[in-house]
């Protein structure tokens, strides 16, 4: 294989982002893409791509698609995994899978039978700041990992339309969060106790959804994290990790907008966190879609699997019951 020829489905700005990158990534062309909306077609036309449509399967028929992006709604990404699947094609898919367990388990199973790659958009695993704080982990420079404490707040809450179908705060902003929490210590989570609330807009109470909370994950092996998360914070993109362990400590920190600092009589200052995840996590996009060309071109393993989505999922899941339950939800009971 000279060239990877990929194909992206969904050109809102996740899927920009994936464009943008994809177009600097050697070994690789953009043979075609996909959006509904007349304004993301114009807009990949402006970036060179001749083939454009706004129907999925009509993507899928373009000859010698090696792997396809897809960065539509969650409720068209299990569909659109499984035609690929079945028609050999390599895919890269946003977070998550989908909101519902079994069907999730029934696609993962169509993409073990075709034999493809599927790689999942946990793209936080690849920021410098966490990776680091991995590297270390692995090294054993804190010892035995005890406490991991991860906060994850928002400058402004998503619109309410997008709430009522995005799984609520859960399923779609704290899932990047119980990633992290296996990914960073290689532990399985076997307990979730969640409490939330509503403190910034009665809106979203109204839609069904919470956008406050703290979630307690207990691993098997009893050592426990700790996640709090808001849809508003007034200062910026907050996104900070701690892991404690038996021989110290270790923090991955926010980006700022710039490192300097000031020092006056009155106070010692320094700037705002990045705005949001674009500016924040835009490295960790490059990295990620890259590592995901590289695993079809070397033909190695994927370094986010289906089944990693599905764990997170199953957490997800799990918090939700917890939070209407008001009890701490063992994971097998989310079959």
């Amino acid at each position: 294989m000279n060239k990877l020829k990929i194909a992206i489905a969904g050109l809102g700005r996740i899927g920009k982002i994936h464009l943008e990158n994809l177009l600097q990534t050697p070994n690789v062309d953009i043979i075609g893409v996909m959006d509904p909306d007349p304004d993301a077609i114009n807009y990949a036309r402006e970036k060179g791509i001749d083939n454009v449509f706004q129907d999925y399967n009509q993507l899928l028929d373009l000859r010698e698609i090696h792997a396809i992006v897809i960065c539509t709604p969650t409720n068209t990404h299990a569909d659109y995994v499984e035609i690929a699947a079945k028609s050999g094609i390599h895919v890269f898919c946003e977070k998550p899978l989908d909101l519902n367990l079994n069907r999730v388990l029934e696609v993962l199973e169509i993409v073990k039978k075709s034999d493809i790659k599927l790689m999942l958009g946990f793209n936080r695993r690849f920021d410098k700041e966490f990776s680091r704080v991995k590297h270390s982990i692995n090294k054993g420079v804190i010892g035995d990992a005890h406490l991991v404490k991860i906060t994850s707040r928002d400058p402004s809450p998503p619109p309410v339309s997008y709430i009522k179908t995005s799984g609520g705060l859960f399923l779609d902003m704290t899932i990047h969060d119980f990633d992290m929490a296996r990914f960073l210590v290689d532990k399985e989570v076997e307990e979730v106790y969640a409490k939330g609330a509503v403190l910034i807009d009665k809106a979203i109470s109204d839609a069904g959804d919470i956008d406050t909370a703290v979630i307690v994950l207990k691993y098997s092996d009893s050592s426990m994290a700790i996640i709090d998360n808001s849809r508003k914070a007034s200062y910026g993109y907050d996104q900070r990790i701690e892991v404690f362990g038996s021989k110290g400590m270790i923090k991955g920190n926010n980006l700022l907008k710039d490192n300097n600092k000031i020092y006056t009589k009155d106070q010692i200052g320094s700037s705002l966190p990045m705005n949001f995840f674009l500016e924040r996590y835009s490295e960790a996009y490059k990295i990620e879609i890259i590592d995901f060309t590289n695993a079809i071109l070397k033909n190695s393993l994927v370094s986010i699997s289906g089944d990693d989505g599905l764990q997170s999922l199953r957490i997800g899941l799990a918090a939700k019951k917890s939070l209407i339950e008001n009890r701490p939800v063992k994971l097998d009971e989310i079959k």
